[in-house]
């Protein structure tokens, strides 16, 4: 059974445009997308890549991590810089994802407390 991915729709300045996944990874297919799928891929899930995000720096060490830990090999620096090109346009750091505190006065009262 094959598995559809929807394509999200991005919206600037009113103009819809669609952002192309590759069906069989579910990355983004963009400048790269081809070096990260058959480098990165061998190993583990694309998903590992889409449910993540950050910036040069943060993919750099990710890299770096898996060479000295989990046994990827050196790349070649031209593959390396595409792979990082694109990690870093289509899935940078993100903002907090996190939802703000409830403010103390609206929450109820803690029936632990004294």
């Amino acid at each position: 059974m094959r598995v559809l991915l929807a394509l999200p729709l991005l919206w600037v300045s009113g103009i819809s445009t669609a952002q192309e996944l590759d069906p069989t990874t579910g990355l983004k297919m963009a400048t790269g997308w081809q070096a990260v799928s058959t480098t990165c891929i061998r190993c583990h899930s694309a998903s590992v890549i889409t449910q993540s995000s950050g910036s040069r720096e943060v993919w750099k060490s990710r890299i770096v991590w898996m060479q000295e830990t989990q046994g990827l090999e050196q790349l070649e620096n031209a593959t390396e810089v595409q792979i990082l090109d694109y990690l870093a346009e289509n899935y940078a750091q993100k903002a907090a994802s996190r939802r703000t505190l409830i403010a103390q006065k609206l929450l109820p009262p803690n029936p632990y407390t004294q």
